[in-house]
C-alpha cells in the first residue's frame, strides 16, 4: 500500500515537477472581472502575462480557498484505492484552505478506519510551501514513510524562509497590509517594503527601503545571515511577471554562494492577485526564519 502527497495550487509547484512526483493538487481560485477561474489546471499553463497586464489595468479581482467538498472527492477517491494521504498545506494565517482541508478528514475517518490520512499546515505559502512539497516528495522517492516524511515536515517547516518585496504598494494597500496613507507616501518616497511570513505562518513587514535594486538586495542578505550550507541546498525564487528582477537575484545568489540549484517561476494568480506585479520573493532553508 502506498500513499499520495496532496497540495494545493499555492504550493506554485511547475507543471514538470507535479508530474515528475505524481502530486495531486487542488486549486484555488479566483474571480477575474466577475469571470471564475482555477488558479491550477493539470498540464495546462495559465497566460500569465496577461492576467498581470489586467492587475496592471487594476481588474476587479477576487480568491477563493479550496472548499471542503473539494478535499472529500479527492481524498475519498485515494482512500477508497488504498491509498494513504499526505497533504501539505496552504498557511492557516493567509487562508481557510487548511481548516477545510481538516474537516474533510474528519468527515472520511469513519469511512476509511484503517487509512492513514495526514495533514500538515506548511504555515508557507507560494514557492516556500512548494518547497516543502518538493523536500517531501524527493524523500518519498528515496522510500521514506508517510510517518517520516510528516516528522521532517513537523521539524522543518519553520525553517522554510521567505523574504519578498513588491514594486507597487497599491496591492498590500487592497488586500489590508498597509494602510492607505503609507501606501501613497511610500509611493511618493520610492519607499519598498521587504516582508517575510513568520512563525505563525502570517505575512509580516519587516524593513522598508528605498529603490527597487536595494530591495532585492536585501532579499540576499537576508538570505546570508541564516541560509543553512546554501551552496548546495535548493533555492526557489517566484516573480509578478518581473522575471529579469527575479534572474537579478538568482545571479546574486550563485555569485555570493555558488549555488546551482535555482527554480524560478511566476508567482501563481491567487497570490498574486494580492502582492501584484512586481512581486519578487525568495525561499530557502535557514537556521530560522
Amino acid at each position: 500500500m502506498g500513499f499520495t502527497l496532496v497540495t494545493d495550487s499555492s504550493a506554485n509547484l511547475p507543471n514538470s515537477l507535479i508530474d515528475k512526483y505524481d502530486i495531486r493538487v487542488l486549486p484555488l481560485t479566483y474571480h477575474l472581472n466577475d469571470v471564475e477561474h482555477l488558479s491550477y489546471i493539470p498540464n495546462k499553463q495559465i497566460d500569465m502575462a496577461s492576467f498581470y497586464n489586467e492587475l496592471r489595468n487594476k481588474a476587479k479581482i477576487t480568491t477563493s480557498c479550496v472548499n471542503v467538498n473539494s478535499f472529500l472527492t479527492v481524498f475519498e477517491e485515494l482512500l477508497a484505492s488504498n491509498e494513504d494521504v499526505l497533504y501539505i498545506g496552504f498557511s492557516s494565517g493567509l487562508s481557510g484552505t487548511y481548516q477545510s482541508a481538516t474537516i474533510a478528514i474528519e468527515q472520511l475517518k469513519p469511512q476509511f478506519p484503517d487509512r492513514k490520512i495526514l495533514a500538515i499546515d506548511s504555515l508557507s505559502a507560494s514557492l516556500g510551501q512548494g518547497l516543502l512539497v518538493t523536500y517531501a516528495a524527493k524523500m518519498k522517492e528515496q522510500g521514506k514513510s508517510i510517518e517520516d516524511i510528516y516528522t521532517w515536515l513537523l521539524d522543518n517547516r519553520l525553517h522554510l524562509c521567505h523574504w519578498f518585496t513588491v514594486d507597487d504598494l497599491f496591492y498590500l494597500k487592497r488586500g489590508g497590509r498597509i494602510s492607505s496613507s503609507a501606501a501613497i507616501v511610500g509611493s511618493l518616497l520610492n519607499i519598498k517594503p521587504v516582508l517575510h511570513v513568520d512563525n505563525s505562518g502570517h505575512l509580516v513587514p519587516v524593513t522598508k527601503v528605498r529603490g527597487r535594486k536595494t530591495s532585492l538586495n536585501e532579499l540576499v542578505s537576508h538570505m546570508e545571515e541564516t541560509a543553512i550550507d546554501p551552496k548546495n541546498q535548493t533555492v526557489y525564487i517566484s516573480h509578478g511577471d518581473c522575471e529579469k528582477d527575479a534572474q537579478y537575484v538568482a545571479e546574486l545568489i550563485k555569485n555570493k554562494f555558488g549555488t546551482s540549484d535555482i527554480l524560478i517561476d511566476f508567482v501563481e494568480p491567487v497570490i498574486g492577485a494580492h502582492s501584484g506585479p512586481g512581486t519578487v520573493a525568495l525561499f530557502f532553508l535557514g537556521s530560522q526564519r
